[in-house]
């Protein structure tokens, strides 16, 4: 049975500058012109790419370096679009140290906001990890939902991310 069926591809048109296989995903990386505008999470069975431009390889080089070591603090230009709210939701989650969550209910009355809209806003999130919406964990201490899914493996990748931040 393969793992690949429950993640959800967004931008299939756009073509990936690389791809790097992990334990978890194999992450699709985007980038226009000097940023980054995309990580997707790919089936494992996903071939790799290696980067196609510097921009690409940078990512690649960080994301290695955060699978080493969880507390790497990425430093790379983001295109980052969507709603203000989205935006602002996605600036309170990089707030977020590693090792550490916070609850929708938390981030939602930091903005004003409602928990819902909290986490439409992490299910939108474009730059997963480097904008860590696996951070935001559901008011009971469960996991909540993540890419836009409540079960499956979306979960299994969030619960992976987590794990790997608390080591």
């Amino acid at each position: 049975m393969s793992k690949s069926r429950d993640i959800p591809v967004t931008n299939a048109t756009k073509p990936f500058q690389a791809k790097l296989a992990t334990p978890f995903a194999v992450l699709g990386i985007r980038t226009e012109e000097d940023w980054l505008t995309d990580i997707e999470y790919l089936p494992l069975d996903t071939p790799p790419l290696l980067p196609r431009n510097s921009l690409a390889k940078e990512v690649y080089k960080q994301l290695q370096a955060y699978l080493i070591h969880s507390n790497f603090v990425f430093d790379l230009s983001l295109h980052i679009s969507g709603t203000v709210h989205q935006r602002r939701v996605w600036q309170a989650i990089q707030g977020i140290p590693c090792g550490e969550t916070r609850c929708y209910g938390d981030i939602a009355a930091q903005l004003h906001s409602a928990p819902r809209a909290v986490g439409r806003a992490c299910g939108a999130n474009r730059i997963p990890i480097i904008v860590p919406c696996h951070r935001v964990i559901a008011k009971n201490g469960g996991l909540g939902g993540f890419m836009n899914a409540s079960d499956g493996y979306p979960l299994d990748i969030k619960r992976w991310l987590l794990d790997h931040e608390s080591t």
